[in-house]
């Protein structure tokens, strides 16, 4: 077992760690080399260190970084909807614990681990946590966040825009043609894309969005994207001006809308509506994708454009001899007791 491999052999297409790789890539974006490699790039905090257990008889990976309070996170971050360990694909049930078992030395001595961005009803999830568990963490689940999503069904344009509400068809009806004079631009790679990620980072700028945690992730992100051929990056331009961008990877029949800006002066035009109808029509049009995916959270926003929510969720694994480990479950029991006393 060896539990303090850097995660540079996420890059190295060994037999072991390669047939976990392509598993993970085929199930997610989020576990593909391409976005671990941005992650170790631009999305680990300073004088944080990344890295990965391999459980090298089952071949799963379980990529890391170490916390800033001494204990241990799953690799991912505010722009990461989706997380899990890798496991090659024909790993069984019994081989998800085991390697779980054989993880529980080293998480041990952290005394605390995060995960979190996890799929609640994945089929590798139980087994994974019996194996923690039986290898003595207490395993403490939480709550993360909302994945708004909408399956397409075969639908086109027109029958999906027909079950929108009346109120955001006509929106879009006004404010398209309102917006006649504004030029739409997607944006996939080649010549365009450094012209492209400029534009969004200078109307992500004007937005009201809050200063970017990583602000190199972004561009790292759709450089890495473009080269996979996955990035779709809309534009809309007014006067010359980029009033509002969107930034969607489309990969595993799946398109998912990971990042957005729009300039508020140019509220009158709606342009992120505006712009979100274009990208969704062209998603459903061209390109060969089954579900619209709008990532992290509940913004009251996504509901007008999709009908269906999956709970992502995470879990505290905990050593309750160590002292990390110790006051993280009493923290978990006593915001139980509380939410027992306010119900």
């Amino acid at each position: 077992m060896r539990s303090d491999i850097e995660m540079a052999v996420l890059t190295v297409a060994a037999p072991v760690e390669g047939s976990a790789l392509a598993a993970g890539a085929a199930a997610s974006f989020f576990l593909a080399p391409w976005w671990w490699r941005t992650m170790l790039a631009a999305g680990v905090p300073a004088g944080q260190r990344a890295r990965v257990l391999l459980a090298e008889r089952q071949g799963g990976l379980l990529p890391l970084w170490t916390g800033g309070g001494g204990g241990l996170e799953g690799l991912a971050g505010p722009y990461t909807a989706l997380y899990q360990p890798l496991f090659p694909a024909d790993i069984t049930p019994a081989g998800i614990r085991d390697a779980a078992v054989a993880w529980a030395g080293p998480l041990r001595q952290a005394g605390l681990v995060r995960l979190d961005a996890l799929d609640g009803e994945a089929a590798w999830l139980a087994p994974f946590v019996a194996g923690l568990r039986a290898g003595g963490l207490r395993a403490l689940r939480f709550d993360h966040f909302g994945n708004w999503h909408e399956p397409l069904e075969g639908r086109g344009w027109e029958t999906y825009l027909a079950a929108r509400s009346g109120a955001l068809r006509e929106t879009i009806r006004r404010k398209s043609r309102r917006a006649a004079g504004v030029d739409f631009e997607l944006v996939d790679g080649g010549g365009g894309l450094e012209a492209g990620i400029v534009g969004y980072e200078d109307v992500y700028a004007r937005s009201w969005k809050v200063p970017e945690p990583f602000p190199a992730f972004t561009a790292t992100m759709m450089r890495e994207a473009a080269a996979q051929g996955v990035l779709r990056l809309g534009l809309l331009r007014a006067e010359g001006v980029v009033i509002a961008a969107q930034i969607w990877i489309v990969a595993n029949g799946s398109a998912m809308v990971v990042k957005l800006a729009h300039d508020e002066a140019f509220k009158r035009l709606s342009p992120g509506t505006v712009l979100t109808a274009r990208m969704i029509r062209h998603m459903i049009e061209a390109e060969p994708v089954t579900e619209l995916d709008f990532g992290r959270g509940d913004d009251p926003y996504k509901e007008l454009w999709t009908t269906r929510r999956r709970q992502r969720i995470g879990y505290m694994f905990a050593n309750a001899l160590h002292p990390a480990g110790a006051m993280a479950v009493l923290r978990h029991v006593a915001g139980q007791i509380r939410r027992r006393i306010g119900r």
